[in-house]
This record gives structure tokens, C-alpha cells and sequence, in this order.
């Protein structure tokens, strides 16, 4: 932003808002203090949360662990006596005692089920299945969430171990159902946050098993690396829905099996809104509160004292000088003084106004009277030269003091335009050559024949200094239209002023003696009107017309225009 309009944009701000900025900016560093303090006491408690959600998932993974174990045991115990006649009743009694377990089988060595507690599905490649592979080539026992077939009701784990014959040699195998359900953590655990929700995961990042589907991610691709291998993982993502959410993971069963806990991730902005009074309500609250307060008392102490005081100034600049500052009487002691000053001032004013108003007024009275005196004085002398003229018997003498009469004539009739008028500076151009052009065709009456004036004239306010010149050039041009081109004939006479913009044109034109060629007189009249037409900065020109007659054409600088540039 340039500086002039730093500057502009700095007095256009009331004394309101910059008050206000400065008050705000003071109380700035107690609402950033309070801001701190509740960033932090949220990034405890998200701290908080994260522990006790990953303490929790360290817990579930122990849980299952047992439980795990525990089924191992069991299979590892029922193992020996488990082929028989009374093999599946014992097997459905066992079931059915201990919770957690969906069926128990016995496979022999070549993946047939031998007995089992529940319907077992048929599955023609059991025995080139992983679980039952590894088994058959040393393994004790192996887990599987995938075993290729469904051996139960519900989602569960196979836990298999592997049965021998008395000489060593891989006899089948003993497996439990464990449901999921069982290994599963229970939602109503005090332990966990508020909104969390569990989940089971296979080593590959499949999902099991879930409490609420769409608070989970679609996918699980390496989050359950890495720290996962040897311990618990903590990681913030988006769940299905959007939202962000906080998961901690932990291994069940070696790295086969995961739980995954996942609860609500809170921003600062939705901490604080379920966190409102204590962290950033009462801040903001006292923060605002001690603003209007001090806005309240700096308005009712000062600013509206100014305002008033601005009021009042701008009625003294309408000239209304007679108001008085009278409310500023119960002001602070530092406004009542400015208003009494601004009262004084004003009083001051409005005397030299007067003095001001009452000197103009005999000065222009004087003026018009010297203007009087001026007309006067110039008619004298026009009654003078026409005396004088009377006396003459030259012909050329008698023509020459009749030109000089008319211009003295103009002269006179410029100061009476200019006393009667309204404006001792300035007069109107139209009212003025209507006078002029009157005065000149009817001045000499008895000679020649009649004329027929036409006027066109724009309206035009213009000050002495070139109306004199603009005057003097339309009598030579008059003057000479009546000798050369009207004649004893008599004809029409056509002036027109017209305003084009930036340029004015004073156009007059006669009709012209029948036989006789349109001219214009080499004398004075021409060298005048050259003269005249270069003191109004324009140029002249002459050319006889259509009706046979001459057109003298003076073209200048609009008076106004010409003024203000």
C-alpha cells in the first residue's frame, strides 16, 4: 500500500474503532494466556487418552493370550483320550462346560474328522491346508483365521494341536473353535475412552470381527508393522465416515492375530466445546466483558463528548454562529474548556463576518456608485463629441467622430450593465448585445434606409476585462456592416454568439447593396478589430456570405473555460 493512501485510510479510521484496536491489542496477552493454558490442558488430556487406550489394548492382548493359552492346554489334555467311542459326547460335554468355544475336533492323520461336538463341513483339501500342513511336519500347535472352512456358527479362531501315536509318528490333529466374541475385549470396560470401539485383525490387515464397522478404516496396510511386532501401535487416521480417530493395535496371537481399539480423536475446537467453561469461555468471556467495559466508559467519558463537539463544528461551518456549545457545560473539565474555546472562536468568527459583510457592502456600493460615475462621465463626453460633430462639415470628420462616439457609447454601456446588475464582476453577454446592437442601429436615426436586426446569442456570464475588447470588436463590425453593406438601402443586419465547448464564436453579417461587391474598410475599423480579436486570444476573419453581403467571424477561448485552465 503506497503512503498517501496509508494515509488516507488512517484519517478515514474514527477515534471509536482506534480506541477500540488499542484496547483489544491491550488485552490481547491475557486472552493468549488463557489460550495457552487450555492448549496445553488438551494436549494432556489427549495425552492422557492415548495412554490409557493403548494400556487398554496391551490389556485385551493379554486377555487373549490366556485365553489362547488356555485353550491350548485344553487341547493339549484332551489330546490322548480323544478317539473313542464316547469321543464326541465327551467333546460336546467339554464344549459346552467352558465358555468361549464354538466346537472341538479330532482329525486324523489324513485331515478326516474323526469325532467332533458340532456339524463339521466337508472340505476335500483339508489336508493341504496351511494350519493342518504345518501340524503334519512337526508343528504343536497353530492358530488359523482362515482355515477354508467354516467350523462353527459364529466368527472364530481354529487353535489346532498336533496328535501323535505312541512311537511319535503325526496321528491328526485336535482343533477349537475359539469365538471371537470370547477373545474380543467387553465395550463396558471403565478402562476404555469414551466412544471406543474394538476390533479384531488378521496379520494381513483383514478385519474379523467389529464392533461398529464404520469407525474403522477400510484398510490397515502398515499399520500393523513395525512397533506392532514387538509391542502396541498408536496412529490417528479417518474412519470410514470421515472422522478423525485414534487406533492403538496389539498382538493376540504372535503376529496372526490383532485387537485394534479405535476412539474419537477431539480437536481443540470440539475439546473446547465439551470443555467450555472451564478452558475458554471464562477467557473469552472475561476478555470481552473488560473490553465493552472500557469501550462503555471511554464512549461515555470522551467519544460522545467529541461527537457533540463535531456537531457543533459542523453547524459553525454551515455559518449558523449563533448555536452555543451548551451541553458541554456537564463535560469532563478538558472538553468543557475545548468547547469554550470552539464557542469563542466562533464569536469571533461571526463579528468579523459581520465587520467583513459590512465593509463588503460599502465597498460594492462604491463601486457601483464609480461605475455610475464612470457612465456618466462618458456620456458627457459622448454629448461632447457630438456637439463637436455638429459643427463639422467634413463629411470624413463627421464619420470619424461618429465611430468615436459609438465606441465611447459601448464603454458607458459596459459600466451601466455593470452597476444595475446583480455582480459588479461579472455580466450577462445575451442582455448586453441585445443593449448594444439596440443602441447602435437606432442611434443615428434619418439615415440610410430600414434595418432588420436578427439575434442568435448564447447564454454567457463574462467579466469586464474581456467584454471590452469582445464590445468594441461587435461596434467596428456593426459600424462597418451599416456603412458598406446596408447602405441607404437599408437590409439585415444578423448577429449570433455562439458557444462551442471550449471556443466561443461572434458571428456579423450583413445582406449587402444590391451591385455593390461586400467589403470591409481598410482604416482604423479593420486595424481595430485585429487588435481586439488578439486581446481575446482569438483570430478574425471576413467573407462575403450567400445573400451577397459580409460576414465578419471572430473565434476565441470559451471566457470560462479559458479561466480555470
Amino acid at each position: 500500500m503506497s503512503l498517501p493512501a496509508r494515509a488516507r485510510r488512517q484519517q478515514s479510521t474514527t477515534i471509536r474503532v482506534r480506541l477500540g484496536a488499542a484496547l483489544a491489542f491491550a488485552l490481547v496477552p491475557v486472552l493468549l494466556l488463557s489460550v495457552v493454558q487450555s492448549v496445553l490442558s488438551f494436549q494432556r488430556e489427549a495425552r492422557d487418552q492415548r495412554m490409557d487406550l493403548e494400556a487398554a489394548a496391551q490389556r485385551s492382548a493379554a486377555t487373549a493370550k490366556v485365553r489362547m493359552e488356555g485353550a491350548r492346554v485344553l487341547l493339549e489334555t484332551l489330546a490322548p483320550d480323544s478317539v473313542g467311542f464316547q469321543c464326541a459326547p465327551r467333546l460336546a460335554e467339554v464344549r459346552d462346560r467352558i465358555p468361549g468355544y464354538a466346537n472341538l475336533i479330532r482329525f486324523d492323520s489324513i485331515g478326516r474328522v474323526a469325532c467332533a461336538a458340532a456339524n463339521v463341513p466337508a472340505d476335500a483339501s483339508r489336508r493341504s491346508r496351511p494350519w493342518f500342513y504345518a501340524l503334519a511336519h512337526g508343528a504343536a500347535i497353530t492358530v488359523a483365521s482362515d482355515p477354508g472352512a467354516a467350523y462353527s456358527n459364529e466368527p472364530g479362531l481354529l487353535a489346532s494341536v498336533r496328535a501323535q501315536t505312541a512311537g511319535g509318528a503325526f496321528d491328526g490333529a485336535l482343533s477349537a473353535v475359539v469365538t471371537l466374541a470370547s477373545l474380543r475385549p467387553d465395550k463396558s470396560d471403565r478402562s476404555l475412552p469414551n466412544g471406543a470401539e474394538i476390533a479384531l485383525a488378521d496379520g494381513q490387515g483383514r478385519w474379523l470381527s467389529t464392533t461398529e464397522w464404520g469407525v474403522f478404516p477400510a484398510s490397515l496396510a502398515g499399520r500393523l508393522t513395525g512397533p506392532a511386532r514387538s509391542g502396541s501401535a498408536l496412529w490417528f487416521g479417518d474412519d470410514r465416515n470421515g472422522a478423525l480417530r485414534v487406533y492403538c493395535s496389539a498382538p493376540l496371537i504372535d503376529e496372526s492375530i490383532y485387537v485394534v481399539l479405535s476412539a474419537p480423536s477431539r480437536g481443540l475446537v470440539a475439546w473446547a466445546w465439551l470443555n467450555p467453561l472451564s478452558n475458554l469461555a471464562l477467557p473469552l468471556i472475561a476478555f470481552v466483558l473488560s473490553l465493552v467495559a472500557v469501550l462503555l466508559a471511554a464512549e461515555h467519558g470522551v467519544v460522545r463528548w467529541i461527537a457533540y463537539l463535531q456537531r457543533i463544528a459542523a453547524i459553525y461551518g454551515r455559518g449558523r454562529f449563533s448555536v452555543h456549545p451548551i451541553k458541554a457545560r456537564s463535560a469532563p473539565p478538558e472538553i468543557r474548556d475545548l468547547a469554550e474555546t470552539l464557542d469563542a472562536m466562533a464569536q469571533t468568527i461571526a463579528a468579523r463576518d459581520a465587520e467583513l459583510t459590512q465593509s463588503i457592502a460599502q465597498k460594492d456600493s462604491l463601486m457601483r456608485e464609480i461605475h455610475h460615475r464612470v457612465k456618466n462621465n462618458l456620456q458627457v463626453i459622448s454629448s461632447l463629441l457630438n456637439m463637436q460633430q455638429r459643427a463639422l462639415t467634413d463629411p470624413a470628420a463627421r464619420a470619424a467622430m461618429s465611430d468615436t462616439r459609438q465606441r465611447i457609447a459601448a464603454l458607458a454601456l459596459i459600466y451601466r450593465a455593470l452597476y444595475q446588475g446583480a455582480d459588479l464582476k461579472r455580466v450577462d453577454l445575451r442582455d448586453f448585445l441585445e443593449d448594444l446592437i439596440a443602441q447602435l442601429v437606432t442611434g443615428e436615426p434619418g439615415r440610410g434606409g430600414p434595418i432588420r436586426t436578427e439575434l442568435a446569442v448564447d447564454t454567457l456570464i463574462i467579466d469586464p476585462d474581456r467584454l471590452a475588447p469582445l464590445a468594441l470588436f461587435a461596434v467596428e463590425a456593426i459600424t462597418n456592416a451599416k456603412k458598406h453593406g446596408l447602405g441607404e438601402t437599408g437590409g439585415t443586419l444578423k448577429l449570433s454568439f455562439l458557444v462551442h465547448g471550449a471556443e466561443a464564436e461572434l458571428i456579423i453579417s450583413d445582406t449587402g447593396q444590391r451591385g455593390a461587391a461586400p467589403e470591409v474598410g481598410a482604416g482604423v475599423g479593420r486595424t481595430l478589430m485585429t487588435a481586439f480579436a488578439r486581446q481575446l486570444r482569438g483570430e478574425v476573419a471576413f467573407c462575403a456570405n450567400a445573400e451577397g453581403g459580409l460576414t465578419a467571424r471572430l473565434v476565441f477561448p470559451t471566457p470560462d473555460v479559458a479561466k480555470s485552465v
